[in-house]
């Protein structure tokens, strides 16, 4: 386990274990949980055209799910109901496995954002990751007093006069930057499954709202070290494994 083989894909997850539930509570909050896993399926379609065009698969998949992330709103003013979401969601979906379908190299990506194999990860991988989970902690520190306002009392920026949109068009950029780099790790579904399932159990045992993060952050530690061991121990694929995990959980805590 200490071997600097395993060690870098464990701290690479850990470190997107403390994050995930925290941004999914978030976007459980906003209504918009939908949204992770449409930044994922853009995130996967960026890295495999990144691939076949010889760019870095890794800044194709930031970048693309950046930019949905960025123009989500554009979309979700014309669009009610999640529409906005399940249209990138498809569009995400249909174009990774197009690439996939049509190109070698991207077919073996492809696979491997799908299955979500961890044990990829680098050391390059673990800086960038632990940076941006940084930094990212920090913002949603920031904007969390801000994101609960405009959320319970949505007239409150308005009636003094103030802007909340950097705040929501911030946390939009935020979401689907922090997805797209937990897409390059843990695969498509991993990511996802630590944005929905922690929070959404959460929701259901948090007294409070910091109690409810703190929930959030410990079942997805618990998962993801039950999850990384018996992936590790049995030889399989650990976005599959980490799934599977938090269904057990959810089954028995809700």
């Amino acid at each position: 386990m200490w071997h600097e083989l395993f060690l870098i894909p464990f701290l690479t997850g850990l470190c997107l274990a403390i994050l995930l539930p925290l941004v999914g509570s978030y976007l459980r909050l906003r209504e918009e949980w939908l949204a992770a896993l449409a930044y994922a399926h853009v995130a996967a379609a960026g890295a495999l055209l990144a691939l076949v065009a010889g760019v870095a698969p890794a800044l194709g998949g930031v970048a693309l799910a950046g930019l949905a992330g960025a123009g989500k709103r554009l979309f979700a003013r014309r669009l009610s109901g999640g529409s906005s979401h399940a249209l990138l969601l498809l569009g995400g979906w249909a174009s990774a496995v197009l690439l996939a379908a049509n190109h070698p190299l991207a077919e073996r990506l492809g696979h491997a954002l799908f299955d979500g194999q961890l044990y990829f990860s680098d050391a390059g991988q673990l800086w960038l990751v632990g940076l941006a989970s940084l930094g990212a902690l920090g913002i949603l520190w920031r904007w969390s007093a801000p994101l609960l306002l405009n959320h319970l009392y949505p007239d409150f920026f308005r009636i003094r006069g103030l802007s909340i949109w950097p705040v929501e068009h911030g946390f939009d950029l935020l979401a689907a930057l922090v997805l797209a780099l937990a897409t390059m790790s843990m695969g498509v579904m991993g990511a996802f499954a630590l944005v929905f399932v922690p929070p959404w159990l959460a929701f259901r045992r948090g007294g409070s709202w910091r109690g409810g993060l703190a929930w959030a952050v410990g079942i997805g530690l618990l998962a993801y070290l039950v999850a990384f061991a018996l992936a590790l121990g049995l030889d399989q694929p650990f976005g599959p494994v980490l799934g599977l995990v938090l269904i057990v959980m959810g089954l028995v805590i809700a």
